[in-house]
């Protein structure tokens, strides 16, 4: 029988870190394969090891290439696509390496590859390591804008992080503090709200609950205590209800996660990395999952990083892999639908 699901890359993430680990728990400990066709891409040695690690044995196909997924029976297994990109004597667990580096550039390069020739729906990848990307080729600031770039997008994207029902974006991410300011505008506020919005129903939402963070401390108090709420964010939030998006606040952002964390919001947009990254790691930083917005197609990752100081160890929890490829197949439903 043809597989109807849609079809989702899994990557094996920094070949130093837990990422083989965790995709060898996602395919040997959990149901995956019932909620999409899945093609796992990497090299042989790097996929061995992790179910080593994992203490699992995963069965699955060997095929030659992406354009083959999507017309094979559905057994059942993941799909297995084999790629030579980092031997494993130049690999040297828990450190970051430029030859790890580029072997996550190659490999997720030759997913993006398959999505533009219509032959994956998502991709899915194990943790990476920035910081060993740009020493292996990586000329942007992060994953996102290389994806972004290779992919030709031209709109606004970002990243959004996600715990179970509520996401966040953010007007700007991988800067230094001193250079928060600098970024808000109403149009990147804007552009920020309505793709969280676009995304939280391609997710499955009919109709999201989204409010929007302030900047400084107690909400400017007025104009008081800095006047980015009064003279940018508030106006931003006006033109965002005058086009018909129910959109709230801006609400100071040291409170708006007790609302959210209790159902009353879906999505927080937050003025940079940290207003949402702390509230959301606190709140769950062994299940949450980023996901990249804006993207042609959809593409998702644990929200932790490679964990080092565990890899090797076969303690890394699977929870966050196992909800960003639910993610990334829900949002891959809906991309091979369209």
């Amino acid at each position: 029988m043809q597989n109807r699901k849609p079809v989702v890359a899994l990557t094996l993430g920094d070949p130093a870190g837990i990422g083989p680990e965790l995709i060898a728990r996602l395919l040997g400990q959990t149901d995956a394969t019932q909620h999409a066709n899945i093609v796992l891409v990497g090299d042989p040695w790097l996929w061995a090891d992790g179910q080593k690690i994992a203490g699992v044995q995963v069965e699955t196909t060997p095929v030659s290439s992406f354009a083959e997924v999507r017309s094979r029976a559905d057994t059942g297994q993941a799909a297995w696509l084999a790629m030579d990109t980092v031997d494993a004597a130049q690999v040297q667990r828990s450190q970051a390496q430029a030859t790890g580096g580029a072997s996550v550039l190659q490999v997720l390069n030759a997913c993006m590859d398959a999505t533009q020739r219509k032959e994956v729906d998502a991709i899915c990848f194990a943790p990476l390591n920035k910081f060993a990307m740009k020493q292996g080729g990586l000329q942007h600031e992060d994953e996102l804008h290389h994806f972004a770039q290779y992919l030709g997008v031209t709109s606004y994207f970002c990243e959004f992080n996600t715990l179970g029902d509520l996401w966040t974006s953010r007007v700007s991410s991988h800067i230094p503090l001193k250079d928060a300011a600098s970024y808000l505008s109403q149009e990147r506020i804007q552009q920020a709200t309505q793709l969280i919005y676009r995304s939280l129903q391609a997710a499955g939402v009919a109709a999201p609950k989204v409010a929007v963070a302030a900047f400084n401390p107690h909400g400017g108090d007025g104009g008081t205590c800095g006047r980015e709420e009064v003279d940018i964010i508030a106006p931003a939030v006006a033109a965002l209800n005058a086009q018909g998006l129910a959109i709230a606040g801006p609400f100071p952002a040291d409170t708006i996660f007790l609302k959210a964390r209790d159902g009353e919001y879906q999505a927080i947009v937050t003025m940079y990395h940290d207003q949402g990254q702390i509230a959301i790691k606190l709140m769950g930083f062994s299940k949450g999952v980023t996901v990249q917005g804006g993207l042609p197609v959809p593409i998702t990752t644990p929200a932790h990083g490679t964990a080092y100081d565990i890899a090797g160890q076969g303690k890394a929890d699977v929870n966050a892999t196992y909800n960003a490829f639910r993610i990334a197949a829900r949002m891959g439903l809906a991309t091979h639908n369209h």
